[in-house]
């Protein structure tokens, strides 16, 4: 009997996590491009800057997270000019989700997403989106099968009003967990913080 196509996602060696802090969202993913047992690089950045004020994360086939990030990416930048405002965080992850829900049953996009943004008016926020179209605003969230070792010590180590430098060593904690535990040899990692003054790489 034939799987699913989508079920192939299941095995997707990306990792990409997430959290929200006071007044920022720190996201951090591998740089490993990689099928079967072939590595191709590991300079690979999976955190696409939408704009300004948000970060996408994605894992899943390279093809897909392509298509579905510069998809978005270019949809924003068209609704801004034709519109004179920018998509709110919310907003932007709604409409992401429309489109992954669009999809689902025409040529369904493998991929999953962790949207990370700051709005003047609510703050940073932080969504989980998998590739079934589900949504749900969360404080962190780990795509990929980094988050069979890593959600443990986000339930154990994130806390209301996080500091940057708090944020960054629990990334940096997850990341040694994954040089120790992991099967999969991950040796690069970047780190990007969407906050009040913008977008940028830690």
């Amino acid at each position: 009997r034939d799987c699913p196509p989508l079920i192939t996602l299941l095995v997707s060696m990306d990792t990409v996590l997430a959290l929200k802090g006071d007044g920022f969202v720190m996201m951090a993913a591998d740089c490993s491009s990689a099928r079967s047992i072939l590595v191709f690089s590991t300079n690979e950045d999976k955190i696409l800057e939408l704009d300004e004020s948000k970060l996408l994360g994605q894992s899943g086939p390279q093809c897909d997270t392509s298509n579905f990030s510069e998809y978005i990416q270019k949809n924003l930048t068209l609704y801004e000019l034709n519109n004179g405002m920018r998509l709110s965080t919310h907003a932007t992850a709604n409409y992401m989700r429309r489109q992954l829900a669009d999809a689902l049953r025409k040529g369904p996009y493998q991929t999953n997403c962790l949207l990370g943004g700051y709005d003047k008016e609510v703050g940073a926020s932080l969504y989980f989106m998998d590739v079934y179209s589900a949504l749900s605003k969360v404080n962190f969230g780990v795509h990929g099968h980094a988050s069979n070792f890593l959600l443990s010590i986000f339930d154990r180590e994130w806390k209301e009003g996080l500091s940057v430098d708090e944020a960054k060593a629990i990334v940096e904690k997850c990341v040694a967990e994954l040089h120790t535990r992991f099967l999969i040899s991950q040796p690069n990692f970047i780190i990007k913080v969407v906050d009040v003054k913008g977008t940028r790489v830690l």
